[in-house]
């Protein structure tokens, strides 16, 4: 179970949600180096998978109950040198917003057009090549 990387930081797991051809993204409060807009993400706790970390963040950060479909793959992100493991969810039930006020700011439902005003740098490989796929 990936719970601390090599830096000696937790194991972060992101949501990669897409609803009626829009991805979900959050504005944090206070960006992480250079990132302010993101998918859901947060710590993986001891004992949980990627998966069931991505379920759980998703729910207090937007509300949304979501139910894990894949794991689409890891890497250690280049800004917070944190090991992350991104995983495609298929929204249940519940209506996205800001659940958690102390650390979100925004929540929006991206247009795939729109994604690089959001985040210009673009989204890991194995990301990008889901959201190809999934929002064509």
């Amino acid at each position: 179970m990936p719970e601390v990387t090599a830096a000696g930081k937790p194991a972060i797991a992101a949501a990669v949600i897409v609803q009626d051809g829009r991805l979900l993204l959050i504005q944090r409060r206070v960006s992480e180096g250079s990132l302010s807009w993101q998918l859901p993400a947060g710590a993986v706790e001891p004992g949980e998978t990627f998966a069931e970390a991505a379920v759980r963040e998703t729910a207090e950060e937007t509300g949304l109950v979501v139910a894990a479909v894949a794991t689409l793959g890891e890497r250690v992100h280049p800004d917070t040198s944190r090991l992350i493991g991104y995983v495609a969810c298929r929204v249940q039930s519940g209506t996205a917003h800001v659940a958690e006020p102390d650390e979100v700011q925004e929540i929006a439902w991206v247009a795939p057009t729109d994604l690089g005003s959001y985040v210009p740098r673009g989204f890991a490989p194995v990301v990008q090549g889901y959201l190809v796929a999934a929002l064509g």
